[in-house]
């Protein structure tokens, strides 16, 4: 049986049990600190006899969502009219000591059969671990409840985005996308060493690597998804890549057919801001048939190659035409090793602007354009 979608309340120390719990089916509450392995609120009556939910289990879990079960002894069970459920963020030893806590979220819910749907993308966040443990409790007639020892503890981790979600997440990127501009090349910049690197190792073939943590915390792409790198949005003015890089001042150029054509597939992968202006789309080229080609068909939106909002590769009069929108930034990650030799190696004319680096960058979780109501 589904519980509604939670909502969250502020507990005032005088403010009965009764008034944080009326109406509600499954609603997120403030309860007291948990000392040791029993509740101690002055409010709550501890009665050994409850059962204590073990043998917990997580199970069709999402980016915000999940189901939970427990065994119990069935003595006093039919005295149960609540559980309680202690849900928090797993600690992360590397996570920045000078950010707030994440305040723990305590829920109540109503005693339905299990198991039991906790959804809430306010407390749940994709790719997380979290730990939770559950507690039984009977309501009083002083209004009162009665509770059992916590369960054990257990750890889970939070799903990534699904198809439904960056489905939802590209019709935002749609929307702001702009009129699609010709270019004809994609273009990668790096530093010199890179170059000759993999000329020297690497038989002068670039070699796809797992794709960053930039971008949405949920994305199914980030740090899974192997590829290389490329851009391929245009001067306005001249129709040619802008002169200034954030990557490198060497760059290759490799004509747009050798990576986008019909033997390809195109996949929408992102839409995010770094808290400016600009917005990134990720799309992803795959030759069809590769295995990041199956990557994609499990995980991401396929888009038309002739017909969509961000990279087209259309045939006109016998050629093929390539188009970018113009009011996002595309970062386009080609999924296959690429030959040097398919194109040209040059330094650039421009400068090497570093502060427009998308490398690890965060997603601003409070910009209304690129989010989604969903876990960030």
């Amino acid at each position: 049986m589904e519980v509604p979608r939670l909502s969250q309340h502020i507990n005032s120390p005088n403010s009965p049990c009764e008034e944080m719990i009326k109406n509600l089916s499954l609603e997120s509450i403030q309860l007291c600190e948990r000392d040791g392995n029993k509740s101690q609120d002055s409010g709550i009556a501890e009665m050994e006899e409850l059962p204590v939910p073990h043998n917990i289990k997580i199970s069709n879990i999402t980016c915000d969502s999940f189901k939970i079960s427990w065994d119990m002894d069935p003595k006093s069970k039919d005295r149960i009219t609540h559980y309680f459920i202690d849900l928090n963020k797993k600690e992360n030893k590397n996570s920045n000591k000078f950010k707030h806590k994440d305040v723990p979220t305590k829920l109540v819910a109503k005693a339905v059969p299990l198991p039991m749907t906790v959804r809430g993308h306010w407390f749940l966040s994709p790719r997380t671990e979290y730990t939770v443990a559950v507690q039984t409790a009977s309501k009083q007639v002083d209004g009162d409840y009665a509770v059992s020892e916590w369960s054990e503890i257990i750890e889970f981790c939070t799903a990534d985005y699904s198809k439904v979600h960056l489905t939802q997440l590209m019709e935002k990127a749609e929307a702001i996308a702009g009129r699609m501009l010709k270019f004809s090349v994609f273009y990668r910049n790096q530093h010199k060493e890179y170059f000759d690197y993999t000329q020297t190792h690497h038989g002068n073939v670039m070699q796809p690597s797992p794709k960053d943590n930039s971008g949405s915390h949920g994305s199914p792409i980030s740090a899974k998804l192997e590829g290389i790198f490329f851009s391929c949005n245009t001067e306005f003015n001249t129709g040619k890549p802008p002169q200034d890089s954030p990557y490198g001042r060497y760059r290759v150029e490799i004509p747009a057919e050798k990576l986008f054509n019909p033997n390809t597939n195109l996949y929408f992968g992102d839409f995010y801001c770094m808290y400016t202006a600009y917005h990134y789309v990720i799309v992803v080229i795959a030759p069809a048939g590769s295995p990041g080609d199956e990557f994609c068909k499990q995980r991401l939106p396929q888009l038309s190659l002739s017909d969509n909002k961000f990279l087209t590769c259309t045939e006109e009069e016998g050629s093929l035409v390539f188009r970018h929108a113009q009011d996002v930034i595309l970062e386009v990650i080609y999924t296959d090793p690429v030959d040097l030799s398919w194109g040209t190696v040059a330094e650039i004319i421009g400068h090497q602007l570093m502060s427009l680096s998308t490398a690890n960058a965060k997603k601003d979780p409070s910009c209304k354009t690129c989010n989604i109501s969903v876990g960030r």
